[in-house]
């Protein structure tokens, strides 16, 4: 107990240390900006250069660049009901309310205490004398508070600690939100070009067929050998090979992508998709390097595991100073439940304690050298995540650069094929030619078709990627 002099006298004893607090932060700052300054070497995308706007800023509806309705559609039904990205968006909040909680750890706590108790003392209490007391019930009721002053900075490492786990939770929700678009972009256009490659291969199929029927028929009539019906056999067969390798893609793709919307397979069946039904950008937005850095959520995410170390190891160095708590409470006292009404049953007690480490078997500095490791792992992870983006990047420009090659081959070599079919068409018409050779050209303009669509699919694909 004190009086009030007393009260005055501790609170002045303890000023000194709290004036003189600071907090044991390690001499360690942030990663400087990156400073490269290009994606690629100038003459790997030559052919982009006209086409990319280096600088401008990428919408959150990136999709929207393909101008699909049937995609926007299905992409937000896959916002609302993907149990991933509610899983993420939970997980988020989750870290934000830990955060949270770990600021209001910096304040004061204050609470209201209530005890009952019956209690006898025993005869060790008094020494060897006559006198003993009876046992009593006791209650006590009043609030009582505790603080402890972060003179070093270990709570407030720990509520760096807390908040750098949100931001980083927050980027990898990020992170699944383009991962969700981008599996119902990538699923949606597998699905456009797997429509597109049956129309094809369905009509080099009925060519093959009739082409098998007339060397048969030639066969009859001994004007063709048995070679030419079992080469025309065996092309029919090749190309009918080809129908359950593309139901099964069709299949699969359908499956993930109602998966990704949220619904079973059983219960929903995504609308009817060409590759007609996407747009390709002119334009390639493009981030500058320094703008890559801060806006990619995996780099982010990297930088706030990185921050979460920095703070580790605050906590490890204030680990090895002194702790101190104060803690004060006003009570009201009596043996009877009605007494602890009364103003006579007034109690009061403050406190101050301090603890400090003097020798643990090396624990705590075993910690700390840890805890360094630990800084020096998620730095190394931060600076190995912004070369794997760049390389991303890198990729997807290069391989948007060969697309571009393989659009205009393949697309030059579907009008040549054409050319040759309607040439063929048009020699057939005058008898100079037979009509296997006009199926052939037919089948050769089809298969021709099968590859530019490959080529436009690979094309958007890579488009969505970047």
């Amino acid at each position: 107990m004190y009086n009030n002099k007393q009260s005055v006298m501790f609170m002045t004893l303890l000023a000194p240390m709290f004036l003189g607090a600071c907090s044991v932060t390690p001499s360690i700052t942030r990663p400087s900006a990156t400073k490269i300054t290009a994606y690629t070497r100038g003459s790997e995308v030559v052919s982009l250069d006209q086409r990319i706007q280096l600088g401008k800023k990428i919408s959150s509806d990136w999709w929207q660049l393909f101008n699909s309705k049937p995609l926007n559609s299905m992409i937000h039904l896959a916002i609302q009901n993907n149990y991933d990205l509610k899983a993420a968006t939970e997980t988020m909040e989750q870290a934000q309310e830990a955060a949270n909680a770990a600021s209001g750890g910096l304040m004061p706590q204050l609470s209201l205490n209530a005890l009952a108790g019956r209690q006898r003392y025993g005869v060790a209490l008094f020494g060897p004398s006559n006198f003993s007391v009876p046992p009593f019930s006791y209650y006590e009721i009043g609030p009582a508070i505790s603080w402890t002053p972060d003179l070093f900075g270990m709570q407030h490492h720990a509520v760096d600690r807390q908040e750098a786990l949100a931001a980083y939770q927050a980027h990898r929700f990020e992170a699944a939100y383009l991962s969700l678009t981008g599996n119902v972009v990538e699923a949606a256009l597998e699905i456009a070009s797997v429509n597109d490659e049956l129309v094809s291969a369905k009509q080099i199929i009925a060519t093959d067929e009739r082409a098998l029927s007339l060397v048969e028929e030639t066969f009859k009539v001994g004007t063709a050998a048995q070679v030419d019906v079992n080469n025309a056999r065996g092309k029919l067969l090749a190309d009918r090979s080809i129908l359950p390798s593309l139901e099964d893609r069709l299949s699969n793709s359908r499956h993930a992508l109602s998966i990704l919307v949220g619904k079973a397979p059983s219960e929903w069946m995504p609308p009817k998709l060409d590759l007609g039904s996407f747009v390709l950008p002119k334009d390639l937005p493009l981030s500058l390097p320094s703008v890559l850095v801060k806006n990619r959520p995996d780099i982010q995410a990297a930088q706030a595991n990185l921050d979460a170390a920095r703070a580790e190891l605050g906590m490890a160095s204030a680990a090895l100073y002194p702790n101190i708590t104060l803690s004060a409470n006003m009570l009201q006292e009596a043996l009877t439940p009605a007494g602890v009404f009364r103003g006579v049953a007034k109690a009061w007690a403050m406190a101050a304690g301090i603890s400090a480490p003097l020798y643990d078997g090396g624990t705590l500095s075993a910690e700390k050298r840890g805890a360094e490791h630990a800084y020096k792992a998620a730095l190394a992870t931060y600076h190995q995540t912004i070369l794997n983006a760049f390389g991303d990047v890198a990729d997807a420009l290069t391989s948007l650069a060969d697309d571009d090659d393989k659009v205009k081959i393949q697309s030059e070599a579907a009008d040549a094929a054409s050319s040759s079919m309607h040439i063929a068409l048009d020699k057939y018409k005058v008898g100079e030619i037979g009509l296997i050779q006009v199926q052939e050209a037919q089948r050769n303009y089809a298969q021709a078709q099968l590859r530019l669509i490959q080529s436009r699919h690979q094309q958007l694909l890579d488009y969505a990627r970047l």
